[in-house]
């Protein structure tokens, strides 16, 4: 094999290495992040009110009754049409807690009693066992806002990724 070609591929494993140790692919998190998903539509109708929250985040129940009352979502009508309504529906089942095979979404589905349907994940024992040492005053920083707000600490929130590492608490 030719010098150059040898090079080539080094080059290549070494900057695919870099890339998973720095999307937290390895280390103290190896495991638990979720997968990248995409939806344009959840993407665009979601995300043009609050930050996405991931779907592996709560099982295919809690996003069923979160879908099934858009138009009493928190205090909102986020009402949508139904085709819309419905693909963002299947989006959120077929990536649920309960549908994924990671560290991460295995441990919030366990932390879920079979009876219960959160809304919300803060109301997980999983997120509350992950938060137990920031206080509520923290969260109601005006930096924060709330225990929703996963993107003022959590940067890669939105891919599912909450490698601890990369935590950055707001003043």
């Amino acid at each position: 094999m030719k010098k150059w070609m040898q090079f080539l591929i080094l080059i290549t494993s070494i900057t695919s290495a870099s890339a998973l140790l720095a999307s937290g692919g390895m280390g103290e998190d190896s495991g638990k992040q979720m997968p990248v998903v995409a939806n344009a539509k959840w993407k665009a109708e979601c995300g043009s009110c609050h930050m996405l929250y991931h779907p592996g985040l709560l099982p295919e129940r809690s996003w069923n009754k979160m879908m099934a009352g858009l138009d009493k979502h928190f205090g909102e009508n986020a009402s949508l049409d139904t085709a819309t309504r419905d693909e963002i529906t299947r989006f959120l089942a077929l990536n649920s807690a309960d549908k994924q095979d990671n560290r991460r979404s295995n441990r919030i589905n366990q932390s879920i009693p079979a009876s219960a349907t959160p809304l919300r994940i803060s109301e997980t024992r999983y997120f509350k066992a992950k938060h137990d040492e920031v206080s509520s005053a923290t969260f109601k920083r005006k930096s924060i806002g709330s225990a929703a707000n996963c993107v003022a600490c959590h940067k890669g929130a939105e891919k599912g990724d909450f490698s601890e590492s990369q935590i950055k608490i707001p003043r």
